[in-house]
């Protein structure tokens, strides 16, 4: 069975990271909250974010980040890929961007008379797109192919992406007039959206005292290894889900499809199983509860959501009805 099939007979998913080291379901938990406490010496006040971000990575998910200039988007990116010990990469999104800039391009060497790929900043553990609407779509699609499949075409030679590979997007969501709506396509292929919002006013003070010398990321150390993230990926996959949860995830996709114009995709309900998977290793356990799935749901399923034109309802108004009115058989 593929990893876009849901899981086997056992309700456990199948995955190529099965055949992987894999840590214990404690060792994981415990990996990704020695992770987020890491992260948040450099920034306060974020926890869930922070939460969600590293949950995503364990459940091989890419990251929207959709707020106002300043909140710390760019720097929350910047932590949690150095509290894993990542490569890191990151790419202004301007108008003027080509695919080929983010993506890489062959080039002609006068000596060897063949040409040679040289690979773009996409080739990294994670990958910071600053800005991405800023980009025309035909640029934003160069990511299509790297999110989904973990590889890039270049002049038709395929070239694997580093293992593992997140993208972590930041969305100018202010000056929308002088931004490139985001493809459907590319959305879609975003496990989560946060917003991360202005700090509290202790949050905020805190801060300022911690950055007004030398900022805490030039100082940070990292606390897992790539080796540890990619067995703890092993892990999360491995979690089981039952049939009752997978036909609770199918009954929240199919609400919005009914009353959306545009609803949950089945890549979306791919994507809050795996989510689920990840929220049951965070706090100890071996099986996906429902409370997972509905801990997960808004972010993992609000923006691949349309609402019917002429409404007010957003999209995670249409989410949470589907909570309220879904019950787990």
């Amino acid at each position: 069975m593929t990893d876009a099939n849901a899981g086997t007979d056992a309700g456990r998913p199948t995955t190529a990271a099965t055949d992987r080291p894999r840590l214990s379901v404690e060792e994981a938990g415990d990996l990704a909250r020695t992770v987020i406490g890491n992260t948040e010496e450099v920034i306060v006040g974020s926890h869930d974010a922070i939460e969600h971000i590293v949950t995503a990575m364990l459940a091989r998910g890419h990251v929207l980040l959709e707020d106002v200039p300043g909140v710390g988007k760019t720097m929350l990116a910047r932590a949690v890929a150095r509290s894993f010990e990542c490569s890191f990469s990151r790419v202004q999104f301007t108008p003027d961007l080509l695919p080929s800039d983010v993506t890489g391009v062959s080039v002609f060497n006068q000596k060897t008379r063949e040409f040679e790929f040289r690979s773009g900043p996409v080739f990294a553990n994670v990958v910071l797109g600053d800005e991405i609407n800023r980009a025309p779509p035909k640029t934003q699609s160069a990511l299509l192919e790297a999110m989904e499949e973990s590889q890039v075409t270049v002049d038709g030679t395929t070239h694997a992406l580093d293992d593992p590979f997140t993208v972590i997007a930041t969305q100018n969501a202010v000056e929308r007039n002088r931004t490139y709506e985001l493809p459907i396509a590319e959305v879609d292929r975003f496990m989560k959206r946060l917003e991360l919002g202005y700090p509290a006013p202790d949050d905020e003070s805190a801060m300022l005292e911690e950055v007004v010398g030398t900022h805490p990321i030039e100082t940070l150390e990292p606390v897992a290894t790539l080796d540890q993230l990619r067995a703890a990926r092993a892990t999360v996959a491995e979690i089981t889900v039952e049939a009752p949860v997978r036909e609770y995830v199918t009954g929240l996709a199919n609400h919005t499809r009914e009353r959306a114009q545009l609803g949950v995709s089945p890549r979306g309900s791919l994507a809050l199983l795996r989510a689920g998977q990840a929220r049951a290793a965070l706090d100890g356990r071996s099986y996906v509860l429902p409370d997972d799935v509905q801990r997960e749901a808004v972010v993992t399923l609000a923006h691949r959501v349309r609402p019917v034109a002429n409404t007010e309802q957003t999209g995670e108004d249409v989410i949470r009805a589907a909570l309220s009115a879904v019950r787990v058989g």
